[in-house]
C-alpha cells in the first residue's frame, strides 16, 4: 500500500545500482569509479579516477580518489580521500582527505547524492577560480 510518502531504497540495492552505474561509465568519461574489492559483501570501499578539467592546472593528469561507504550510507556521506597528490582548497595537504567544511556536496549530503556525483563536483571544484591555477605537486605522486 502506498502511503505517499517516498520509497527508501535499502543500501545494498543502492550500492549495486551505482556499481552498475560504475561499470557502464559515465558521461563523457572525465570521471569512473568502481568497487576495490568484489568479494567484499558489505560494498564499502571504492576507488574513483578523475580526469582533470580542461582549461586548468589539472588539465590531463588522471587523479585517483577513495570513497569509504559505511554502514550509515547513503544516509551519511562516504570519507573522501585524494590517492593522488592535489593541491585544491578543500583537500587537508598532509592526508589527502576531502574536507567537509569546504566541499558543500558533503557538508550538505543529500540522501539522494551519489559517488558519481561527488567526483563530478570535485572535477567542477578544481576547474573554479580558487583551485584552477593553484601549484600542483608533480604529477604521479600520492599521499
Amino acid at each position: 500500500m502506498n502511503t505517499g510518502g517516498s520509497v527508501v531504497v535499502p543500501r545494498s540495492f543502492r550500492l549495486l545500482e551505482e556499481l552498475e552505474r560504475g561499470e557502464k561509465g559515465i558521461g563523457d568519461g572525465s570521471v569512473s569509479y568502481g568497487m576495490d574489492d568484489g568479494d567484499d559483501v558489505f560494498m564499502r570501499s571504492w576507488t574513483g579516477t578523475i580526469i582533470g578539467p580542461n582549461h586548468s592546472v589539472h588539465e590531463g593528469r588522471i587523479y585517483t580518489v577513495k570513497l569509504f561507504c559505511d554502514k550509515e550510507y547513503p544516509d551519511r556521506p562516504p570519507s573522501v580521500r585524494f590517492h593522488s597528490r592535489i593541491n585544491m582548497n578543500s583537500v587537508n595537504q598532509e592526508t589527502g582527505v576531502v574536507d567537509a567544511r569546504h566541499f558543500a556536496m558533503l557538508a550538505q549530503w543529500r540522501r539522494s547524492y551519489t559517488m558519481e556525483n561527488i567526483l563530478i563536483a570535485l572535477k567542477k571544484d578544481m576547474a573554479s577560480p580558487p583551485n584552477r591555477k593553484l601549484h600542483q605537486p608533480p604529477e604521479g605522486s600520492t599521499f
